[in-house]
């Protein structure tokens, strides 16, 4: 049964099972040819049937959305889930929500144990920074530390947002060079204390990181177009910045938690003839503290990348309702986006943070295996782990695609997690926008700014270290542990703040994909200086 049609809508790119999406109901001027934009755009009619055999994408899922009588300039505006409504079933991808909570119960549950453990002895793992009687693993003193690195995290996250908030057009080469001196910074003053491991795994991403930069630097025009769009759409509809900063301070505040659970983990279970907390409880041996380390870094990674796609699903609901209805903005769109997110896309968002916890798990497993290698001087060990994480990175980096365009996909229709990823991806090719993802920087520009402040904090995590001498780090065999997992907390902190970002960029790229004629009728401004930059637009959109 076919959709409801609203107005001119490109002739045969509307399937019968995929109606159009929401209606603007504002028609707009004709658009003035004033030559402001160097080449225009060639006119394509009401559709895609230009002779070129071209075969339609699906267009989106139907919406059921009925606009209410209007005044020729907007009308009422109507609300998000109207716009918006939700395809049955509406509970999609349960069971992986259901599995969330329980790794979430999981993860409370070994915190709740460790921390009494952890109580219980205290006298042992307090004093000073470097005159604790704890001798065996993690204390108070790296509780300590944590809180450093999450000062800097948050600091200077906030600070990266603002410089792009306020430097947009600098943001991007700041950012690139930024990365490359932190890093190079810290490999070489690791490499001077004779912390070889660490220093050449820095140097390792500092190499890649500058030949990625200056191999892309040609696409620079382009992406700040599209970051200074995503800005000013934030500036004036939704909570944006507020979704940002919310955001940001629940995951610090979940790093923070995490932190102490962690130390807590090895005070209680630590197997070691100086843990009060062995002789008085039992219980403890290596293999429980690995699985335990494996387990909650796991559910760390899940439950922070669940708060960076809820936080991206709910953005993706404020620029999709910008994108298709500019003129008639509708009401408690922040809020309809963060409702759908908790409730009927909770399972969906949870599986696809499911598999970027799992290639994380892996990754962060590859680069203990090769610091390990490293230090024990198996040259060919270190060769073979380092290539192994290359590959993992390389499937990250595809998950992580495939997910930011899906869960788009979902915060404006609902749809299941696999559903939506296989629909969006089809568009997305179909429609030639793939060629605008791969020209925009922006992912990994903000990718690069994350790094820099993991590269900080790191570089915190080191120095405290050799400069406090803990007790139980007079071999020096925890430095690499630390380390990791401040630079894991650094990451993973900044990606919850720029996360707002990434998202409106992506949600104009699949909204483009679904109606390219909205971007030229609704955007006409936008539209012109894409092409100004970037030539093929029209090639791509049109394809």
């Amino acid at each position: 049964m076919s959709g409801p049609q609203y107005g001119a809508q490109p002739g045969g790119y509307y399937n019968n099972n995929y109606p159009p999406p929401p209606p603007n109901s504002y028609q707009m001027n004709p658009m003035p040819n004033d030559g402001n934009y160097g080449q225009q755009p060639q006119q394509y009619g009401n559709g895609y049937g230009n002779g070129s055999g071209y075969a339609p994408p699906q267009g989106p899922p139907p919406n059921g959305y009925k606009p209410p009588p209007t005044d020729g300039y907007g009308g009422p505006p109507p609300s998000y889930d109207e716009v918006f409504k939700v395809q049955k079933p509406k509970y999609n991808d349960w069971w992986a929500g259901l599995l969330f909570l329980a790794t979430v119960a999981g993860f409370v549950a070994v915190s709740a144990i460790s921390l009494h453990g952890y109580a219980d002895n205290r006298s042992q793992n307090n004093g000073s920074l470097n005159g604790q009687r704890n001798t065996f693993g993690l204390t108070t003193h790296t509780i300590y530390l944590f809180v450093w690195v999450l000062i800097c995290a948050i600091v200077l996250s906030y600070a990266y947002m603002w410089m792009a908030r306020k430097f947009t057009k600098q943001f991007i080469y700041a950012t690139g060079i930024l990365n490359i001196v932190m890093g190079l910074v810290t490999a070489l003053y690791m490499l001077s204390r004779k912390y070889y491991s660490g220093g050449i795994v820095f140097l390792i991403f500092v190499v890649l990181q500058a030949l990625f930069f200056w191999s892309c630097r040609s696409r620079i025009p382009f992406s700040t177009l599209m970051l200074q769009t995503a800005i000013d759409v934030a500036k004036v509809h939704g909570h944006v910045y507020l979704v940002s900063a919310v955001g940001g301070l629940i995951g610090t505040l979940f790093a923070a938690y995490w932190a102490i659970t962690l130390v807590a983990v090895y005070v209680k279970f630590e197997p070691d003839p100086n843990n009060a907390a062995c002789r008085t409880a039992g219980g403890c041996s290596s293999g429980k503290v690995i699985g335990l380390i494996v387990f909650i870094t796991f559910a760390g990674y899940w439950i922070s990348e669940w708060l960076k796609n809820t936080i991206h699903t709910t953005v993706a609901g404020i620029y999709g309702s910008w994108y298709f209805n500019s003129r008639n903005y509708p009401t408690k769109v922040t809020r309809g986006a963060l409702k759908r997110s908790l409730t009927y896309s909770f399972g969906s968002i949870s599986l696809g943070s499911l598999f970027i916890a799992i290639i994380n798990l892996i990754r962060q497993l590859a680069q203990a295996a090769q610091q390990n290698a490293a230090q024990e001087g198996d040259i060919l060990g270190t060769i073979l782990w380092c290539i192994f994480g290359c590959l993992i990175g390389i499937l990250d980096w595809l998950v992580e695609f495939i997910n930011r365009y899906a869960f788009c996909h979902i915060a404006l229709y609902g749809k299941a997690y696999f559903a939506a990823a296989k629909d969006t991806w089809k568009m997305v090719k179909e429609r030639g926008i793939d060629a605008l993802i791969n020209e925009c920087l922006i992912g990994p520009v903000l990718t690069f700014g994350a790094t820099f402040v993991a590269y900080a904090c790191g570089l915190i995590a080191y120095l405290y270290m050799v400069y406090t001498k803990p007790a139980y780090n007079d071999g020096g065999g925890y430095t690499p542990v630390v380390v990791a997992f401040a630079f894991l907390i650094g990451l993973q902190v900044c990606n919850v703040f720029t996360t707002p970002l990434t998202s409106g960029i992506d949600t104009i790229f699949v909204a483009t994909a679904w109606d390219p004629e909205v971007l030229m009728r609704d955007h006409p401004d936008l539209y012109h200086r894409m092409v100004a930059v970037y030539p093929h637009v029209q090639e791509a959109i049109h394809a």
